[in-house]
């Protein structure tokens, strides 16, 4: 399996890469995040929580995180997934207090950077700063996507989508070998992702699985037809923008 091999601020190199063309010099300019402080979570352990004041900006190196909503029953909606490169989020520190929590769904690794070394790194090189506009645009994007699937597309249609989204998010940061991907997800995460129970996500992969659509074992997943996969979800990769580079 496909696996970084710099640690640091590479992720990010690799997400804004996709976005507009960066050179060996802004390579070097993201390093400087790296003098923030690094931290690690364990699985199911919360990173930042609802209510916070988020004073830090969040950069995740490794592992999966997720945005969720919860309700006081208990409920919970996850709302986006955070993978290496991804920002949780760049301008979050605006705000007064936090309306969602992040969740650790692997064991991570992440920096907390104070945004001033942001703007210091990102505001005097154009196309960092495009590409970090692009990151925060495409964040917004997903969020619609994912509106649209929930509203408007079937179980099987929802769930193809997800995986074909995180492919191409995972391939971008080099996560991906071929069309195989480390997949941490429990049916209960994919259950409160698709707003559907857990026993339907259940039916639903196994059915994916009659159609060789995919296979799924071992915490890995596989894509066994692409092509087939996006014609099934009716998926259209627009909305990430990573054809711009």
């Amino acid at each position: 399996m496909a696996s970084l091999t710099a640690a640091g601020t590479e992720p990010l190199f690799r997400l804004l890469n996709c976005f507009m063309p960066l050179d060996q010099a802004d390579r070097e300019a993201l390093t400087v995040l790296e003098a923030g402080q690094m931290l690690s979570c364990d699985a199911r352990s919360d990173i930042a929580r609802e209510g916070e004041n988020p004073s830090v900006v969040r950069l995740l190196v490794s592992g999966w995180a997720c945005r969720y909503k919860d309700l006081p029953d208990g409920r919970r909606q996850i709302v986006g997934f955070f993978l290496p490169g991804d920002f949780c989020d760049q301008n979050v520190y605006i705000l007064s207090q936090l309306d969602h929590s992040i969740g650790a769904l692997t064991h991570v690794r992440y920096y907390e950077i104070a945004p001033h070394q942001i703007k210091d790194v990102i505001d005097p090189r154009p196309n960092l700063l495009r590409a970090s506009l692009y990151h925060e645009l495409v964040s917004s994007a997903i969020q619609r996507e994912w509106l649209l699937s929930i509203g408007q597309r079937s179980p099987v249609e929802r769930l193809a989508h997800l995986f074909v989204e995180l492919y191409y998010r995972l391939r971008a940061v080099g996560l991906a070998t071929g069309l195989t991907f480390d997949f941490p997800l429990t049916q209960n995460h994919l259950a409160e992702a698709n707003g559907v129970s857990v026993v339907h996500i259940n039916r639903t992969l196994q059915e994916m699985r009659r159609e060789g659509l995919i296979e799924l074992s071992d915490r890995q997943l596989r894509i066994i037809d692409l092509e087939r996969l996006k014609r099934v979800s009716m998926f259209n990769p627009n909305y990430l923008h990573f054809n711009r580079a």
